[in-house]
């Protein structure tokens, strides 16, 4: 999973992060557009000048993410970015650069700029799309994909936020009074929510609760926000240092802890009695609308509810048979059903004893790989590489994920693996899930996409679920060709990996748009997966909190596939592996439609 920060992230997990004001670019930008006519013009200078000033103004819009970005100019920022004076500013934003947009003629363009029309096009419409949905603001955190949990990563002096000059550590002191205004605005929308039918199932909320109490320590140098003046250069000064840690030890107990104790109060006290006991979305009013719209915008098609569901069938019982011969090569002659089950207690599934040799078995899979790149990739990336162990205060609700570094090599790309007892970590899904979080996964594709130069900077950091999980699970497909899946329990662990996502199709539209329950999900998945009664429940409450974002992976997976078939059949000897996956990765992350014609161009170039 990819834990994104880009200028749009309705189409990843509705954390925006926004800022107030727009700038002086945006609005002559508007005064320059108004002489010319709607749709005609061929101004490719004009054209990427609305780009660039598209992109900065998404930077000031959007602060944190620029903090992600590498972009340090509005680190002090944190936008109330789920108020109604906040949507109306984003709303203008999205609208007006939609209306910019349609004063050029996207087929007189020149390739590149006409893969940049139609991202925007897409993206700005989807965004303002939206705005149909008030009560996606009145249920503005979760269990999984929340500020609450990302205003944790930056200040633990371990993430994007940066913690090098005093410049750097006044500016966190800034965002965090604007996170205190962001929280007592979500009590508000939870309210607002609770009085008109949209909140969240009761589950989720009690998953909460522990989150919130992890922060509400007594004690502010052991709350997390606190590491960072732990970790102060030593260049600072003895007065400099004390004037930090002074001023971060009042943040916490003044703002920080009140905040999440609020909060805990609030859910437990006020909301979790008002919390629903149904599961989807279909259970919410206008629902089915809202469901429909988070397929659109995660999978960026306009595939239906009913038709995820029977692909998701399909694709299970494709997969079925997979594993079903591959537990006779293991020497299992017993069910289906008792071979998952098996899995669960075979010592050699469960081979460590320590965290570190978690850490450097994945170590290995790196190296393993490593020859056979270059027989796939014609280019690879330059940003750093990092493994790493989710951080304790998120780790019993978070998966495997990759945080994206920067360019300029000042943060590497890391690659995350929640750990809580390592004798219960399984070691067949490891080789599976590092070729999907970090090579040549997420790090190959966010990576080559924030170092290409030639792309507009809003493309360098644009991106969306659907080609992002996609090209995570079709790197998934790669091993044989990359060494791997040479042991059957690694084998299995593919197979299981793309059993999990074909089952994903059949619960989030089972219980979002047909009226599952939660515990008909959890029940159809262990009929189906190897894996733990513990993770399942993790995974399915997962999709209950974030309809839609658990469709993405197949749904793009499967579409880069047929690509590479569809181009091999076309260009015969002229088909080239390294080019194609050079192709995909080279114009960066694109809707599905935006990239099926861009990879038709390329394959005509290819003839």
């Amino acid at each position: 999973m990819l834990i994104p920060f880009v200028p749009f992230p309705k189409n990843w997990n509705r954390i925006s992060l926004f800022v107030f004001l727009f700038s002086l670019s945006m609005m002559a930008c508007q005064s320059s557009n108004k002489t010319q006519s709607a749709g005609n013009s061929t101004d490719t200078a004009g054209f990427h000048k609305m780009l660039q000033a598209y992109y900065e103004d998404g930077e000031k819009l959007n602060p944190v993410g620029a903090t992600f970005n590498g972009d340090n100019r509005y680190n002090d920022q944190f936008p109330n970015d789920i108020s109604e004076a906040y949507s109306e500013k984003q709303k203008a934003y999205y609208q007006q650069y939609l209306d910019s947009l349609g004063h050029y003629s996207k087929e007189k363009l020149p390739n590149n700029d006409k893969v940049s029309y139609g991202v925007m096009e897409f993206d700005l419409k989807n965004s303002l799309e939206a705005f149909k949905f008030k009560g996606l603001n009145y249920m503005p955190i979760n269990q999984i994909f929340s500020t609450t949990l990302v205003f944790g990563q930056l200040g633990s002096g371990q993430s994007a936020q940066p913690f090098q000059t005093v410049k750097d550590y006044t500016n966190f002191l800034s965002r965090i009074k604007g996170f205190s205004l962001w929280c007592d605005t979500a009590i508000g929308n939870m309210r607002k929510g609770m009085g008109t039918g949209y909140v969240l199932p009761k589950v989720l909320v009690e998953k909460m609760l522990p989150q919130m109490q992890s922060f509400m320590v007594s004690d502010p140098k052991k709350s997390l926000f606190y590491s960072p003046i732990t970790l102060m250069p030593a260049t600072f000064s003895k007065g400099q240092k004390d004037s930090l840690s002074i001023a971060y030890s009042k943040a916490i107990e003044g703002q920080i802890i009140p905040s999440y104790t609020k909060l805990y109060h609030f859910l437990k006290n006020e909301y979790l009695p008002k919390a629903r006991t149904s599961t989807g979305f279909d259970s919410l009013p206008n629902g089915k609308e809202m469901y429909d719209y988070e397929i659109q915008s995660f999978t960026t098609t306009n595939i239906s509810s009913d038709s995820v569901f029977q692909l998701g069938l399909k694709e299970v019982a494709r997969i079925h048979k997979g594993i079903d011969s591959l537990k006779t090569v293991l020497g299992f002659s017993g069910s289906y059903s008792d071979f998952l089950k098996s899995l669960q207690k075979d010592p050699k599934v469960f081979p460590f004893t320590s965290d570190k040799q978690i850490l450097d078995a994945y170590q290995k899979i790196y190296d393993k790989e490593k020859p056979y790149l270059k027989n796939l990739f014609g280019k690879t990336p330059k940003t750093r590489f990092e493994i790493r162990k989710t951080e304790e205060f998120r780790a019993k609700s978070a998966s495997a994920e990759y945080n994206s570094g920067t360019p300029d090599g000042k943060r590497p790309g890391i690659f995350y693996t929640p750990i809580l007892d390592p004798k219960t970590y399984s070691s067949y899904k490891m080789e599976t899930l590092f070729l999907h979080e970090a090579i040549p996964g997420h790090h190959f594709q966010v990576s080559l996409q924030n170092e290409n130069t030639s792309l507009p900077m809003f493309r360098r950091f644009y991106g969306n679920s659907a080609y992002a999980e996609g090209w995570g699970l079709y790197a998934e497909s790669l091993g044989k060709e990359l060494g791997e899946y040479t042991d059957p329990y690694m084998l299995l662990g593919h197979l299981g990996a793309d059993m999990h996502r074909a089952i994903r199709l059949v619960v989030d539209a089972g219980m979002h748009a047909k009226g599952w329950t939660r515990e008909k999900a959890i029940a159809f998945a262990l009929e189906n997966e190897p894996t733990t009664e513990e993770a399942t429940v993790a995974e399915i409450e997962r999709y209950m909190a974030a309809p839609g974002q658990a469709l993405s992976y197949k749904i793009g997976a499967l579409k880069i596939r047929a690509l590479r078939d569809k181009y091999k059949k076309l260009l015969g000897d002229k088909f080239s592996i390294s080019k194609f996956h050079d192709a995909i990765l080279g114009d960066g992350c694109l809707p599905l439609t935006v990239l099926e014609e861009n990879m038709d161009r390329w394959a005509e170039s290819q003839k």
